[in-house]
């Protein structure tokens, strides 16, 4: 479990195709204090620690897990947002994030807002009736309050802070971003089905 609250900014280093797809990942984290089999959360997506050495650790990404975010794009050189797990009495800054995406997003406008960035995402169509004004997002990792919602498009502002220290502020027009949706309204979605 995760709160989309950043605590590093990680860099692709490496990238090895297989049965799985092997990233090494270079972190600011003391990895003596990750265990092996622990979950960082990268650019969203859970992803279980199967290696590490001073300033990076490797992970193995299923073609599953490929398939339904933008990992398949990562190359050498690309950042990660990193999350580690909560622990027990941990500050929840953000929201609760499981780190299972949910779909992928395109930027679809990013405008100047004060000191801030708004920007617009086209989420896919099956995860429209999850996003809510007001309601939480996790986009790449990050927990964003959604302020406008207009069909399968909504927005977000993005703080200088949060432009600094993860990779949406370097988002432009066209990129895809990974998307999960606020773990209540999965739920109460759910039961309003039955």
């Amino acid at each position: 479990m995760f709160t989309g609250i950043i605590s590093d900014l990680g860099t692709v280093r490496a990238v090895q195709i297989g049965g799985d797809t092997r990233l090494e990942i270079s972190t600011g984290y003391d990895t003596a204090s990750i265990d092996m089999g622990a979950s960082i959360c990268c650019s969203g997506c859970c992803l279980t620690v199967m290696e590490k050495c001073q300033n990076w650790f490797a992970v193995k990404v299923s073609a599953e897990s490929l398939s339904k975010t933008v990992l398949e794009s990562w190359s050498t050189g690309t950042s990660v947002n990193l999350e580690r797990a909560l622990k027990m009495g941990d500050e929840l800054g953000g929201h609760l994030v499981s780190g299972h995406v949910d779909g992928v997003g395109d930027v679809v406008s990013v405008t100047e807002d004060g000191d801030s960035r708004r920007i617009s995402f086209k989420a896919p169509d099956h995860l429209k009736r999850f996003i809510a004004e007001k309601g939480s997002i996790t986009i790449d990792g990050v927990s964003l309050t959604v302020n406008d919602v207009r069909d399968t498009e909504f927005d977000v502002n993005v703080i200088p802070h949060t432009q600094q220290v993860t990779t949406l502020g370097a988002l432009a027009v066209g990129n895809n971003v990974n998307l999960e949706i606020d773990m209540l309204s999965r739920y109460v979605a759910r039961q309003l089905e039955k």
